[in-house]
C-alpha cells in the first residue's frame, strides 16, 4: 500500500496552481550561456509515520542521513523557463540510515524541480518536487527478514517535496534549513508494499556560482500556436505485480487508452477519454475467494478518465482520475487515480511512467508508450 500518495496528491494540486502565476516570457533569439550551478550538501533527520498498524513495529527509530545535490538555473532558453520564473533543475544523491536492522539502509539519485516562492539578493524561499530511484540493502524475505512488512523490494521509486530557505553568509555561501517529506514504494511491484513516509528536517550549505540571479531573457507576451487546439492520444502500456507476499509469480497488468484534449494554456492540458484494464493477477485472485469456478465474473474493466498535463516543455506531470463503468469482478473501488511522467520524443511519439493508485494504495506501475494526434484547426 501508499497511504502517503494521498499527501503528495493534494501537494501536487496545490504547487500545479502556484506554478499557474502569470508571467510574461519569450523565447529569446540568441542563444544564451548556461545558467550557473548551486551545489548543495545537507544532514537530514526523520521519523518514520505508523500509517497503518500493520509498520508500528518499524516505526520507533530516527533516520538520519546526508544529500548531495547539483542544481542548474534555467535561463530563459526555453519558454517555460520565464512561465514557471525561472526554476532550478537538480539531480541529489540521498542515503539515510534508518537506525533499524530491519530496514537498515537505502541510497537514492533523484531529479527535481525547484521553483522560487520568493527571492531577494540575500535570501530565497523555494519549493522543491522530485522522484527517482532507492536501493534498500535489506527488503522483506519471507525467511530472513519477515519482519520488514514496510519495503519488500531492493529497488523502489521515491517522491520528495521540500520548502527550503536559504540565506546569505558569505558572497558564495548560503545557509539552508528545510522541511520535507520523502515516500518510499514499489508501487506494489512486490508484496509487503506498505511503503515508507518521512518527514524530514533539512540543515545545509549552499555553494552559489552567481547570486543573485538576473534573468537574460526579455519578456514579452508571447504564446504558443496551440493553445485552444484539440488533439488526441492513443496509448497502451504494460505493468507487472504481486498478489501477495507468498504468491511470489509476477503477473501482467495491460491497458489501452483513447483520450481527447485541449491545451487551455501554456502550462496546462486537460483530457478525457475511455480506459481499458486487463489485470491477470485477478484471475487467481477470484479463483481463491469464489465459491464457485462456475460463471466467474470478467475480470476485465473499463473506465471514463479525466486528466491534466501539467506542461515543461517536451515534459509533462500527468495526473487522471478515472471511473469504472464496466466492473463486473468488483475488487477495488469504483475509481482511481494516477500521477505520472510524461515526455514527447517526437511531436507525435510519447512515453510515460505511471502509478496507478485505488484510494491510496498503489495498484501497478505502467510503462506507457503512445502516439499523440493533432486536430487540424478549421
Amino acid at each position: 500500500m501508499m497511504r502517503g500518495f494521498g499527501v503528495f496528491r493534494y501537494i501536487v494540486i496545490g504547487i500545479a496552481f502556484l506554478l499557474e502565476t502569470p508571467v510574461r516570457a519569450q523565447a529569446p533569439e540568441a542563444k544564451l550561456p548556461p545558467g550557473p550551478l548551486i551545489i548543495g550538501a545537507y544532514g537530514q533527520g526523520s521519523f518514520i509515520i505508523a500509517h497503518t498498524p500493520t509498520v508500528e513495529h518499524l516505526a520507533v527509530s530516527h533516520p538520519t542521513g546526508l544529500e548531495l545535490n547539483l542544481q542548474r538555473q534555467t535561463n530563459g532558453s526555453e519558454p517555460w523557463h520565464a512561465w514557471y520564473r525561472y526554476p532550478r533543475i537538480g539531480a541529489a544523491l540521498v542515503y539515510y540510515n534508518y537506525h533499524n536492522p530491519v530496514l537498515d539502509r537505502s541510497y537514492a539519485a533523484t531529479v527535481y524541480l525547484s521553483k522560487s516562492l520568493f527571492r531577494t539578493p540575500r535570501q530565497e524561499l523555494n519549493f522543491r518536487l522530485g522522484t527517482g530511484l532507492a536501493y534498500f540493502a535489506n527488503p522483506f524475505d519471507l525467511e530472513t527478514n519477515h519482519k520488514n512488512s514496510i519495503v519488500s523490494s531492493r529497488l523502489n521509486a521515491t517522491m520528495q517535496m521540500r520548502f527550503e530557505y536559504d540565506v546569505s553568509v558569505a558572497e558564495h555561501v548560503g545557509l539552508l534549513v528545510g522541511l520535507g517529506l520523502n515516500h518510499y514504494s514499489n508501487g506494489a511491484t512486490t508484496k509487503p508494499n506498505f511503503g515508507i513516509n518521512l518527514p524530514t528536517v533539512y540543515l545545509g550549505v549552499n555553494y552559489h556560482q552567481q547570486r543573485p540571479f538576473m534573468p537574460a531573457a526579455t519578456a514579452t507576451g508571447d504564446r504558443p500556436a496551440d493553445i485552444g487546439r484539440d488533439f488526441f492520444n492513443l496509448s497502451t502500456s504494460i505493468g507487472f505485480k504481486q498478489r501477495s507476499p507468498v504468491d511470489m509469480h509476477k503477473y501482467l497488468v495491460q491497458s489501452v487508452s483513447v483520450l481527447a484534449g485541449r491545451r487551455i494554456s501554456r502550462k496546462s492540458n486537460v483530457l478525457v477519454g475511455v480506459e481499458g484494464f486487463y489485470d491477470r493477477s485477478l484471475i487467481p485472485q477470484l479463483r481463491d475467494t469464489a465459491r464457485t469456478s462456475d460463471n466467474l465474473p470478467d475480470v476485465k474493466k473499463a473506465s471514463v478518465v479525466l486528466g491534466h498535463e501539467l506542461l515543461f516543455g517536451r515534459l509533462a506531470f500527468v495526473t487522471h482520475l478515472g471511473f469504472y463503468f464496466y466492473n463486473p469482478y468488483k475488487s477495488n473501488t469504483f475509481y482511481y487515480e494516477r500521477l505520472g511522467l510524461k515526455y514527447h520524443f517526437t511531436n507525435r511519439i510519447f512515453g510515460a511512467v505511471d502509478l496507478k493508485v485505488h484510494r491510496g494504495a498503489a495498484d501497478v506501475i505502467e510503462f506507457k508508450a503512445g502516439m499523440k494526434l493533432n486536430r487540424e484547426s478549421n
